[in-house]
């Protein structure tokens, strides 16, 4: 039996995919709890073009992160900190202050597309943050941490 599903379900598949699963899967678990629907004719024609509008919109936003990656491969962040004497830091530097500097510098980027090596930078230094902007589409930014 074909069902398109509403949202992923594990050892199935993801969101808005057409699966074939056995008909009392179908009929007594995923479609009562509105984890499927059943895939009939029309539902299929439905299907298939939200999945082409899909589609459309997901190449703008890959091509709109790529061209912001072209932009943050240029800069390098400078973040200031209170140090101590030996370069080490009173508290860290984190997610939340390289997205503030990202908007100082005219970008959008949340703290959570954002990844540290470690979870918190504790020493003056230069550093690389990962920033994803899309599925397929991660850069890395420089940043450095200088003393206040």
């Amino acid at each position: 039996m074909e069902v398109i599903l509403k949202q992923e379900v594990e050892f199935v598949g993801s969101a808005h995919e057409l699966v074939s699963v056995k008909p009392g899967y179908a009929r007594n678990f995923l479609i009562p709890r509105g984890l499927a629907i059943l895939a009939t004719e029309s539902a299929k024609k439905v299907h298939a073009e939200n999945t082409r509008q899909r589609a459309h919109k997901e190449l703008k936003l890959r091509e709109n992160a790529e061209a912001l990656v072209a932009k943050l491969g240029k800069i390098t962040l400078t973040i200031g900190a209170k140090a101590g004497e030996n370069g080490r830091i009173f508290g860290s530097v984190n997610t939340v202050q390289i997205s503030e500097a990202l908007a100082k510098e005219g970008f959008e980027v949340e703290r959570k597309q954002i990844t540290l090596a470690a979870d918190h930078v504790k020493e003056l230094g230069s550093y690389v943050a990962k920033v994803k902007l899309h599925k397929d589409v991660i850069t890395e930014v420089k940043f450095e941490v200088v003393a206040e």
